[in-house]
């Protein structure tokens, strides 16, 4: 069953969503803030001229430790977040109509987003995305489906788990690994690599403190050969966070889709809760 899944906000499109058989019921989840302990970023890096070998010097490895350090500092370890983004999309077939975005999440237990087409405001999909499981309604169709969290990567073929998701949304960088490969600076810029399970990542971060502005993931499988760049601009401070409030994703693989978020409204660490009902007219799928 052909759908369209968000795509900007999941950095997915058009897609084949498998059917699945369900017992039908009304489901309910009230997920009531609680303080968790804060996130430990991974060490992040990759590419461009010094070249970290089996042996790095002291030196190097102190200026790079201090990279990483610096770029730790920006990490959003927030306890809850509300937004409301403006999406922009297009395929290989053009340009698509723009999408509104609402997004509750509380950290480490559950994303929920709405989205609605702008042009009719018209709310089309509600989810609800927990450690493991996602939720899906169809608000058109009346229907539903509810899968496990493997649900992401199954509709997008890219290794999404929870806490993935959940700091792509909040603008904390993904797929970063501690297997640093080089490091370059030039006047403006700090370019760093690293290398993972999944993914070369190819990080570029503001030599004034460290803040990151780009991220370039590339397949460590050349046959797979999946890419993405992610660009992260017009900051501001939000609640002591360095906030990006425009990005730009590109995911490609054997088509390219090129999204774009602006979030016009946002807000960290209000006291929230989380319910999600399923009508008992909607049908499982």
């Amino acid at each position: 069953m052909k759908i369209l899944l968000f795509a900007a906000l999941l950095t997915i499109s058009l897609t084949t969503m498998v059917s699945c058989r369900l017992t039908r019921h009304t489901i309910h989840k009230a997920i009531k803030t609680k303080a968790s302990k804060p996130t430990k970023l991974s060490r992040n890096p990759k590419d461009s001229a010094t070249v970290i070998n089996n042996h790095p010097s002291t030196d190097s490895m102190d200026v790079i430790n201090k990279t990483m350090s610096s770029l730790k500092q920006h990490y959003i370890d927030f306890k809850t977040f509300t937004g409301k983004i403006k999406v922009n999309y297009q395929d290989s077939k053009g340009k698509k109509p723009d999408l509104t975005a609402k997004v509750n999440i509380i950290r480490d237990s559950a994303i929920w987003i709405s989205l609605t087409a702008t042009f009719i405001n018209i709310e089309v999909f509600r989810m609800l995305i927990t450690k493991d499981s996602v939720i899906l309604m169809d608000k058109q169709k009346k229907e539903y489906q509810a899968r496990s969290i493997d649900y992401l990567q199954d509709v997008t073929d890219i290794p999404f788990d929870y806490k993935t998701l959940q700091d792509l949304l909040i603008g904390n960088p993904i797929f970063i690994d501690s297997n640093v490969v080089s490091y370059k600076k030039t006047e403006t810029n700090i370019l760093i690599s690293t290398i993972g399970h999944y993914f070369k990542n190819l990080l570029t971060l503001s030599i004034d403190d460290g803040r990151l502005l780009h991220s370039k993931l590339d397949d460590v499988d050349i046959i797979r050969n999946r890419t993405a760049d992610i660009t992260y601009s017009d900051f501001t401070n939000a609640n002591g966070y360095d906030f990006s409030t425009y990005r730009e994703i590109t995911v490609s693989e054997k088509n390219r889709l090129d999204i774009s978020l602006y979030f016009k409204q946002y807000e960290f660490n209000k006291q929230l809760s989380i319910s999600f009902n399923i009508p008992k007219n909607y049908k499982p799928n």
